[in-house]
């Protein structure tokens, strides 16, 4: 039997248990080691008979070895996400020990990335491999306790204070959550999953408390959630307090304990337990016998997922949305104690190394007459991210693809979208190298004398002394166009604001402002910034939104060469396929808001040029914006790199102008 040769990166206590796991298995075996330390290093290949060729100063260089077909990753918990993210770029399948990074944004990135580049990503939750669950699933499923209700659940130790250790060191991720709340939080999802007939489940709502030490990390954790249905959780984790390290769950005619359910037996073997099964008062005590080292089960699972080039390993072990959905409820527990990770920190989040797929477009920059510097023709939308923990992560995968452009605010989450993108600009060092449209004046304060106090605020925030790109959120009517301009004048003088132009304005009054500039010597306004997306805007996203989709407004965009800067460009998904347009509310959905006859005949076209050119309705629908004769930009809004990765093929798809005429129904000569 071919058996994986597994490299590690990081030998500390938990990547020898591996190892010896890894001795016990018939499918892996360890060849590789690398180390920063040539101390641990060199201790660590002797202990298991690593070749010298094999023994690596640089985690880069463990990735590249050919010998190496698989990364076992056990470094301190703030590099966890870091080092996944070389393996998977470097094509190698990848275990890694949770949490697989501090934060939701960190583990979408990876197991997108994963999913994207058709490479294993799995979690390392041991006690998930361990034959306990499998058999806990089982009884579950037989109905004997009936439906499950409930779950209490813990994992805490007392672990004496010492601000060095990892475990109380929040440079190093220390805390309980991190260290140890996965545990109850996965098993809770998994029993919740398994009452739903499901693989795992995620829940609606989380509460928590606890205590936040003087080192800034939860020293104990107490929780409850509540998943649809109604099945609900009790659970606790601590690395200052013992606690009873069990798992009970109750359904309507009994109940289940794991009396060691996380560390089940001895490392080394035998790795025994129980499970009590109670029911009318009466227990039954389930002994699963196994002599095997404890984490040979893991070992030997994902050693077998990567010979069978499973893109996820086998349930009950964690998947990509399992992981993903645990991130998500450890996101939520440390907020309800006010747990800030190093990743959240703005004067401490680090950049992770690139994390979009090799191979993908750039997004190409073009000139923009007075704008200093190239402007990528999509631009980044800021009005999603509420800290920089969720920010970072796919602003520097947007840098990475080559944009530099960013869309953002002054209503937009209050300010603090503005805020958040402030604070990664200036973390990163990018003032001088990033396009930052600000917009202000939004309704009911769309009025000259608004313009300049927001505008104020919003550098501010920002940290930036002039918006190199200024839009009026909205119009308002009632005011005369020339009071608008004139105040847009004076802080284009002023050195405060470069080229500027509005949001949901009608064509009739951006000729009727420039007209006024015209008059009275001002600069005009050079940029509209309404929807114009293939599907046009039938029902107003938003109250006061205009469309630029119409005859009148792009002949006039045509007329003018005025430069036309899109919001959902991409019809809010309109043209990604049915399961993933119903992701928005239903008040703003793509159907409520571009749902019609003629759009449904636009995206079957899309999707009929999609299928002749290899790409996606969606990428075609974003194309076409580009593909204007008029200078064309499209703002997107992108949640994760991995939605920036499915864009970036636009790029390798240029229209005609008979095809963008035959998508808009302007033509019925097919192009294909």
């Amino acid at each position: 039997m071919k058996t994986t040769g597994w490299g590690i990166i990081g030998p500390g206590a938990i990547a020898q248990n591996f190892a010896d796991g890894l001795a016990g298995s018939a499918s892996g075996r360890l060849v590789a080691i690398a180390s920063r330390d040539p101390a641990r290093r060199q201790a660590f290949a002797a202990k298991n008979s690593v070749a010298a060729a094999h023994v690596h100063a640089d985690y880069a260089a463990l990735v590249a070895d050919p010998a190496v077909e698989a990364v076992y990753v056990s470094t301190p918990h703030p590099f966890h996400a870091e080092h996944a993210i070389l393996a998977i770029r470097a094509g190698k399948p990848v275990l890694v020990e949770k949490p697989a990074g501090l934060t939701a944004a960190q583990v979408a990135g990876l197991v997108e990335l994963a999913a994207l580049s058709g490479v294993l990503f799995m979690e390392a939750y041991m006690y998930r491999c361990h034959p306990q669950i499998a058999r806990l699933l089982e009884i579950l499923k037989s109905g004997e306790i009936g439906t499950p209700r409930h779950i209490r659940t813990s994992f805490g130790f007392t672990a004496g204070f010492d601000p060095s250790s990892r475990l109380y060191d929040r440079a190093l991720g220390g805390g309980g959550i991190l260290d140890v709340g996965g545990y109850p939080v996965s098993l809770a999802r998994l029993v919740a999953g398994a009452a739903a007939g499901q693989p795992f489940a995620d829940p609606v709502t989380v509460k928590g408390s606890g205590i936040l030490g003087k080192s800034g990390v939860d020293e104990v954790a107490y929780g409850i959630l509540t998943f649809a249905g109604g099945f609900t959780a009790e659970i606790s984790c601590a690395i200052a307090r013992n606690m009873d390290n069990n798992a009970v769950i109750f359904g309507d005619k009994g109940r289940i304990e794991l009396t060691d359910p996380w560390v089940p037996g001895r490392n080394a073997g035998p790795s025994d337990t129980t499970i009590l099964v109670t029911v009318g008062g009466k227990t039954r005590v389930e002994a699963l016998r196994h002599r095997e080292h404890l984490f040979t089960f893991e070992a030997e699972m994902a050693s077998r997922a990567v010979a069978s080039r499973a893109p996820q390993a086998p349930h009950p072990a964690m998947g990509l949305a399992d992981s993903l959905g645990n991130a998500a409820t450890l996101d939520r527990w440390r907020a309800e104690l006010g747990y800030v990770t190093v990743a959240e920190d703005p004067k401490l989040n680090r950049a992770l190394p690139p994390i979009l797929p090799k191979g993908l477009p750039q997004v190409p920059k073009v000139a923009l007459d007075g704008v200093a510097l190239p402007v990528s023709r999509l631009v980044m939308g800021c009005d999603n991210k509420n800290d920089i923990g969720a920010g970072a992560v796919i602003w520097d995968a947007w840098m990475e693809a080559g944009g530099n452009t960013f869309d953002t605010g002054f209503v937009y989450g209050g300010g603090l979208h503005e805020t958040v993108l402030g604070q990664w600009i200036a973390n990163r060092g990018v003032a001088g190298e990033t396009v930052v449209i600000v917009k202000g004046a939004h309704t009911p304060y769309c009025t000259p004398r608004s313009i300049g106090a927001q505008l104020e605020i919003s550098l501010d925030r920002l940290g930036l002394d002039r918006a190199p790109i200024y839009i009026l959120h909205r119009d308002n009517p009632q005011v005369p166009v020339g009071e608008f301009m004139e105040a847009l004048n004076v802080l284009h003088r002023a050195g405060r604001i470069g080229i500027f132009g509005g949001s949901n304005w009608s064509v009739a009054r951006i000729a009727e402002a420039n007209a006024y500039a015209a008059a009275h010597g001002l600069q005009p306004m050079r940029v509209l910034n309404n929807n114009l997306s293939l599907a046009v805007m039938e029902r107003p996203v938003w109250a006061g939104c205009v469309t630029s989709n119409t005859p009148e407004t792009l002949e006039f965009l045509r007329k003018t060469g005025m430069t036309h800067l899109s919001w959902s460009s991409q019809a809010r998904g309109y043209f990604l396929p049915e399961p993933f347009r119903n992701r928005l509310p239903q008040d703003t959905s793509p159907e409520t808001c571009f749902g019609s006859p003629a759009n449904a005949e636009r995206r079957r076209r899309a999707e009929t040029l999609a299928a002749r050119r290899g790409v996606s309705a969606h990428n075609i629908a974003t194309a076409w914006v580009l593909a204007q004769d008029f200078p064309s930009f499209a703002l997107i809004g992108p949640r994760s790199p991995a939605e920036i990765s499915t864009t970036l093929p636009a790029f390798g798809t240029p229209l005609s102008a008979q095809e963008a005429a035959w998508l808009n129904l302007e033509s019925e000569v097919s192009p294909i």
